[in-house]
C-alpha cells in the first residue's frame, strides 16, 4: 500500500514538522512520498522518512492529479489546506483523502480532521496536532521528531565555505571553525521593512563568546546578509548568511556546538540534525510550545519584554524586543543545554 504526505503551505519549518507524519504512516503503508511546494523541495529530500518528493509548482490540476494517479496512492494525507490540495488528490482519485474540516472545500477530504488549535489549543505543539492526521488512519507516531539528513554533496559544500577573518587585511578562512556556534538572527520578516534591530542580537554575540570562548556564526539568507554583517561589525561574530543552501546549512548545525536563533525553519532543521537547540520567541504573539524546536536537545526562552497592545511580528513599529532580548536568560539556556 502507497500513501502520499501533501504538504505544500506555509514554511520550511510546517513541511519539516510535519515530517513526523511519514513515520506514523510506516506502521501501514510500505511507501511514503510527500509532495510540496518547489522551495521546500530541497528540506523534504532530505528527510529519510520520505521515499520521493514530489513537487506541485503550482500548474495544471488535473496534470498533476493524473501524474498522481499513475502512482497508485491508496492514501492522501493533506497536511496545509487550499481549494488546490483539497481538489488535487480527489481529481488523482486516491480513495482515502484525510484533511481538515470546518473548510469549504473540506467536503473533497473522505476524513477530515479539526485542528486543535483552531479550538483554542496553545499548548500542544505542531508535531503532534499534525499526527491526528495519521491518528485518522489508524496509525500513531506521538513523540516522533522531524529528521533531516545533509548529503555528502551537503557535507563537501559546508567544508568549502569561505569564512571571511575578522579585522583588516585578515586572510579568509575555508571551512568552519573546528568548534563554533551558530547564531540565526532573523525570520521571515526581518528584511521585509527596513527596521529589525541588530544591536540586542549583536550583545547575545558577544555574550556567547565570552561564555563559551568560541567562534559565532551567524547565519541567514542571502536577503539577511546585510543584517548579519551588521551584527558582526559590532560583535567580532563571523557573517555567513546567504553562504550555504538549506542542506548545506543542516551539515554545519551538525558539526555545530549548539544553534541559537530566533524561531524559523532554520530552528527546526537544527534541531533536526540533533544540533543542541535554543528557540528565541521575542514576541507576546509568538506561541513557543507550539513551534518550539523538536529534536534531542533543545530548550525555548520565552517573550519577556511588553509588546505594544495587538503587536504581532508583521506588524510591529519597531522590533523593541528584539532590540533588547534578555541576554542573561537566552545565555543561561544554552548554557545548560550544553552542559
Amino acid at each position: 500500500m502507497n500513501a502520499l504526505v501533501y504538504s505544500a503551505g506555509g514554511g520550511i519549518g510546517d513541511s519539516l514538522v510535519s515530517s513526523v507524519v511519514a513515520q506514523a504512516l510506516r506502521q501501514r503503508y510500505e511507501r511514503v512520498d510527500a509532495l510540496t511546494l518547489p522551495g521546500h523541495r530541497a528540506t523534504l529530500e532530505r528527510v529519510p522518512d520520505y521515499d520521493a518528493v514530489l513537487v506541485d509548482d503550482g500548474g495544471d490540476e488535473r496534470a498533476l492529479a493524473g501524474s498522481l494517479a499513475a502512482r497508485g496512492y491508496d492514501a492522501c494525507v493533506v497536511t496545509w489546506a487550499t481549494a488546490r490540495t483539497a481538489k488535487i488528490p480527489q481529481l488523482a482519485k486516491i480513495p482515502v483523502r484525510v484533511g481538515q474540516a470546518r473548510r469549504l472545500y473540506s467536503y473533497r477530504f473522505t476524513d477530515r480532521v479539526v485542528v486543535r488549535s483552531e479550538t483554542g489549543d496553545a499548548t500542544s505543539h505542531w508535531s503532534d496536532i499534525q499526527l491526528d492526521y495519521a491518528r485518522a488512519l489508524g496509525c500513531d507516531a506521538s513523540g516522533a521528531v522531524p529528521h533531516f539528513v545533509p548529503t555528502e554533496a551537503d557535507e563537501a559544500e559546508c567544508s568549502a565555505l569561505v569564512i571571511p577573518s575578522v579585522g583588516s587585511g585578515a586572510t579568509r578562512v575555508a571551512g568552519p571553525p573546528r568548534a563554533f556556534v551558530v547564531l540565526h538572527p532573523t525570520n521571515a520578516e526581518a528584511t521585509k521593512r527596513g527596521i529589525w534591530p541588530t544591536r540586542g542580537w549583536a550583545a547575545l554575540a558577544r555574550a556567547l563568546r565570552e561564555r563559551f570562548g568560541l567562534p559565532v556564526l551567524i547565519s541567514g539568507t542571502a536577503a539577511d546578509a546585510p543584517i548579519g554583517d551588521a551584527i558582526a561589525a559590532d560583535s567580532g561574530a563571523t557573517a555567513s548568511a546567504g553562504r550555504l543552501r538549506i542542506g548545506a546549512f543542516g551539515a554545519l548545525a551538525r558539526r555545530a556546538r549548539g544553534f541559537v536563533g530566533i524561531t524559523t525553519g532554520t530552528m527546526h532543521v537544527a534541531a533536526a540534525v540533533g544540533c543542541p537547540t535554543v528557540g528565541i520567541f521575542p514576541f507576546q504573539s509568538d506561541f513557543p510550545d507550539r513551534w518550539a524546536p523538536a529534536g534531542p536537545r533543545t530548550a525555548i526562552v520565552r517573550p519577556t519584554y511588553p509588546c505594544h497592545k495587538g503587536d504581532t511580528k508583521e506588524n510591529c513599529v519597531d522590533y523593541a524586543c528584539v532590540a533588547h532580548l534578555d541576554v542573561d536568560r537566552i545565555v543561561a539556556a544554552t548554557e545548560k543545554l550544553l552542559a
